[in-house]
């Protein structure tokens, strides 16, 4: 049992984890350079760079008992290999073992030395994920190794952890580099930043026995405990992640009130023309909240306010009537988009909007360059009223003239300091612009008041009318040439259809490789039809020209990533197909539901999932196929979502947590805010230094 917190957090002896990573034997400068692309400089930083998951390679499991989702070891002689070129070059190796089945190994990226080494009667041992292939089991990109012809199979000790990684860093090269860094921890009392007479009643266990355990799981770990992020360990520093990140909100939100805003009122009347124009009325919803909108605007201190509403339910509207509300005082508007998926979908509706009303939507994304950047940067310097683009609005060079109102679109996937960096564009002084945050994720308010505790929040809740609803259906991978053959029916009648491939693994690459997998099995099943691919891999450019050759209807199916989960609007497209829905929760389920339903024809999302299906997964997909309401979905995913989120969909940024999850760790959220107003009050020097572990540039939020 992890021992509980003693000693006292207010001594402060000399820190090791200040230190930076190269006084660490063996770290030289190529390393030290690859750890900083992680964002690992200081010693500390290593200490909390948790693992991801863990794999069990302590044992070999015969082929005959594999199951598919499970990643697992197996050894096995080569029984037969093939080079394949079809739609592009595979390699596929067929292994066999004593239990006398076969399970087929499948690479797309090879070189021909690694073709000659897996010959046939070579031996290997290979450690992957199972899946099910079109002649049977299969895993693609297996880490595997050669073995001697009187080479002992050797098996781990202990539960190996993986951990995020970059381009370059292999996990035994990181986990050795972390396991020095582990050798430097100081004493608990040291290590401790939380006064322990706060921690008294919370059942927090020892924050140096915690990472000690979360790093060497030792041999009888409980491996299902460790990948639902439930064991004490896990639990104590999620705790801590969880209250630096409220303390660090809190701070932000009292800093940015103490400055000033300009006034924004609407005074040539561009609100009222807008919505004489557009052909729709707005929602009570709408009204309530655009009116929420338009009174922080008004006021002289700075807004912070959070729009969540579920797909579709008119959000980008209330963001126009803000805009227009700077624009007509005069001052300047920038919305950033996390995707240019998603920020052409705005400049698309801006200017449908706007332009009539004699206004300019400036353009500034990434794949905006040359001469046509220079002369967006001199529109923007200028004072263009309106500018949508990306991440490239925050870049150097970007210059505003009078910036009053900063939109953030998907508010999750940029993280605090980025929205902040956009904000101080427009920084004179003590003046700031004011801040618009809209997400599609609807969360449960006490979920939203942790999560985003430096915004005021307000929920559109209601769905415009004539949406059309979409019918959700949950089938078993076993019957995967239906739903093909549905695709097949569905395209025949003029119909567009999405094909969405999902992983849970932290890794770009094999959510690539799923993608081409599907894409290269529909092309060969849907002749006839042209099929679209795109995912996170590809340039910009390329992204973009699939997508608009999907809006304009030249592809019949588009084969996807989950870079479509927002901002994609094709309201031909009525089919939506998601592969292994049962590994995501309910709100990115969701969002790419949302996709469809846009147009007039009637929509249909079939859920594909691989069983046996889990308890939670089963009551997941229920849900979904029960109901369409964001709202109600995210307070089922707040009682039903399994830490395999945790472990597997978190997506680089989402939230910038390293093992918290807000939707599991719910029970300790309001220990979490009783900690955070007590260290608030009495502990600023723990405060600061605890948002420097967890978030870093703790001056950077005193100064928001």
């Amino acid at each position: 049992m992890i021992a509980r917190i003693a000693g006292s957090a207010a001594a402060i002896a000399p820190d090791p984890g200040i230190e930076p990573v190269g006084v660490l034997p063996g770290v030289g400068s190529a390393l030290v350079a690859a750890l900083a692309r992680l964002g690992l400089e200081r010693v500390q930083d290593l200490w909390f760079h948790l693992p991801l998951r863990y794999e069990d390679r302590t044992r070999v499991s015969a082929i005959a008992d594999l199951r598919v989702g499970e990643r697992a070891q197996v050894a096995g002689l080569v029984e037969a290999v093939e080079r394949g070129f079809r739609y592009r070059p595979q390699l596929k190796v067929a292994i066999g073992d004593a239990s006398r089945q076969t399970l087929l190994l499948r690479f797309f990226h090879f070189n021909r030395a690694q073709s000659e080494q897996l010959q046939p009667g070579t031996r290997l041992l290979c450690y992957g994920e199972v899946r099910h292939g079109a002649h049977g089991l299969e895993m693609v990109h297996p880490q595997y190794r050669r073995l001697g012809e009187g080479d002992a199979v050797s098996v781990d000790a202990l539960l190996s952890p993986v951990y995020p990684s970059t381009e370059g860093l292999g996990q035994k090269r990181l986990a050795g580099v972390i396991g020095k860094a582990l050798t430097l921890l100081p004493p608990a009392a040291t290590l401790e930043l939380i006064p322990p007479e706060l921690c008294a009643g919370h059942g927090l266990t020892s924050l140096r026995d915690a990472l000690l355990y979360v790093h060497r799981p030792p041999a009888d770990a409980h491996l299902g405990q460790l990948m639902l992020g439930e064991h004490p360990a896990q639990q104590r520093l999620a705790f801590e992640e969880l209250l630096a990140r409220h303390l660090s909100l809190k701070r932000l939100r009292a800093a940015v009130r103490r400055r000033r805003a300009p006034r924004l009122a609407d005074d040539i009347g561009l609100r009222r023309r807008l919505l004489a124009a557009l052909p729709f009325e707005l929602t009570a919803a709408q009204r309530r909240v655009s009116a929420e909108v338009a009174k922080d605007l008004a006021q002289a201190r700075p807004m912070l306010r959070l729009v969540q509403g579920d797909v579709g339910s008119g959000k980008t509207v209330v963001a126009a009537l803000a805009a227009l509300a700077a624009v007509g005082a005069g001052y300047q508007v920038a919305l950033m988009a996390p995707t240019e998926l998603l920020a052409e979908q705005h400049r698309h509706n801006f200017r449908h909007w706007l332009g009539p009303l004699g206004i300019e939507v400036e353009w500034l994304a990434g794949k905006v360059a040359g001469k046509a950047r220079k002369l967006a940067l001199q529109r923007v310097a200028q004072g263009a009223p309106v500018v949508i683009g990306t991440h490239a609005l925050m870049q150097e060079g970007v210059v505003f003239a009078q910036l009053g109102l900063v939109i953030v679109d998907e508010q999750h996937r940029f993280g605090v300091q980025q929205r902040l960096a956009l904000r101080d564009k427009g920084q004179a002084g003590e003046q700031v612009p004011h801040q618009l945050v809209l997400t599609a994720t609807p969360i449960p308010r006490t979920l939203a008041m942790s999560a985003y505790a430096d915004l005021d929040i307000s929920s559109i809740d209601e769905l415009p009318p004539g949406r059309t609803p979409v019918q959700t259906i949950a089938i078993s991978n076993a019957r995967r040439a239906e739903v093909i053959e549905r695709i097949h029916a569905a395209c025949g009648e003029g119909r567009q259809a999405y094909w969405v491939c999902t992983l849970i693994e932290e890794s770009e690459l094999l959510r690539a490789q799923a993608a081409e997998v599907a894409f290269a099995e529909l092309s060969a099943a849907l002749g006839g039809f042209r099929i679209g691919l795109i995912h996170g891999r590809m340039k910009p450019k390329e992204k973009q020209a699939v997508m608009d050759a999907f809006k304009a209807g030249e592809l019949a199916v588009l084969v996807a990533t989950t870079v479509i989960e927002v901002g994609v609007d094709v309201p031909r497209a009525s089919l939506m197909v998601i592969e292994n829905s049962e590994r995501l929760g309910l709100a990115q389920l969701h969002q790419l539901r949302g996709r469809v339903g846009r147009g007039a024809a009637a929509s249909s999302c079939v859920l594909l999932y691989q069983p046996p299906l889990g308890q939670l997964a089963r009551e997941r997909l229920q849900v979904m196929r029960q109901t369409s309401d964001g709202f109600r979905i995210a307070e089922q995913d707040l009682l039903l979502r399994g830490p395999g989120e945790l472990l597997g969909t978190r997506q680089t940024g989402q939230l910038s947590f390293r093992i918290a999850d807000l939707a599991r760790d719910a029970h300790l959220l309001l220990a979490v805010q009783q900690v955070g107003e007590r260290m608030l009050a009495d502990h600023p020097r723990q405060t600061e230094r605890l948002i420097e572990r967890w978030i870093g540039g703790a001056a950077r939020f005193v100064q928001a």
